[in-house]
């Protein structure tokens, strides 16, 4: 009878302390958050956090940096067929060097398979000349800063180069809409009012790499209907703050 007393006691208190940690469902403007229980136990102004997040450009000033370092890279790209057979590859070491306020690049090794590229050294794929838009270098090329802070992105250019902005958008403004994508483009919108009766929001505050950071997660939701699922671009976005 006491050891059943004990393990009653021990559920009851199991029991309560889950209550005590149940996630917080809060309305920001009109819209849903889930606040975890450290969010809301440390009286954090979650509503400040959430326009940080949304506006931030951290990820955006580290690219830009990059343009303006020297610094070693090793480079890996796969493109496969429909099978999912490799048809293509690139593996290479470069090197940025940065001297004044200029940046060339040094191809320190490279090993291409298959057709990457053409005769004129081109490539044949759009991903792999997305990557190198983005990351190596051809000739010199001078003047660039990291200042992010007042500069509204805009979609300019046409064909490859409307790509590239694109790409980037994606890379350092997940979640915000881009113009200019048939079918998808405002689907990439996870902030809007659609968005919000499609996806689920969570704010956490958890140790990551030995460091406290927010952790903010788009989950799209598990009751939608066949033609709501037809809305969803993105099955869930996981960002460290």
């Amino acid at each position: 009878m006491f050891k059943n007393g004990l393990l009653f006691v021990s559920l009851v208190l199991a029991f309560n302390m889950q209550l005590a940690a149940q996630d917080t469902v809060f309305n920001a403007d009109g819209q849903q958050f889930t606040l975890t229980d450290a969010i809301v136990r440390n009286h954090f102004d979650y509503k400040d956090i959430l326009n940080r997040i949304k506006q931030d450009s951290s990820f955006y000033k580290a690219f830009k940096t990059l343009r303006t370092i020297g610094y070693s890279s090793y480079n890996h790209i796969e493109m496969m067929n429909e099978n999912n057979k490799m048809q293509a590859s690139l593996n290479s070491k470069t090197r940025q060097n940065k001297i004044g306020g200029c940046r060339t690049m040094d191809v320190l090794e490279e090993k291409i398979t298959g057709n990457l590229r053409n005769s004129k050294g081109e490539y044949n794929y759009t991903t792999p000349a997305l990557y190198a838009s983005l990351f190596f270098t051809k000739g010199s090329i001078c003047g660039e800063t990291n200042i992010v802070s007042g500069k509204n992105r805009k979609i300019t250019g046409s064909g490859i180069d409307k790509a590239k902005e694109q790409l980037k958008m994606l890379f350092f403004n997940p979640g915000k809409k881009i113009a200019g994508i048939p079918l998808i483009g405002n689907k990439l919108d996870l902030y809007d009012e659609r968005a919000h009766k499609l996806y689920d929001y969570r704010l956490d505050y958890v140790t990551y790499n030995d460091q406290q950071v927010y952790i903010f997660e788009i989950t799209a939701k598990e009751d939608l209907g066949y033609f709501s699922k037809d809305e969803i671009v993105v099955d869930k976005m996981t960002t460290w703050f």
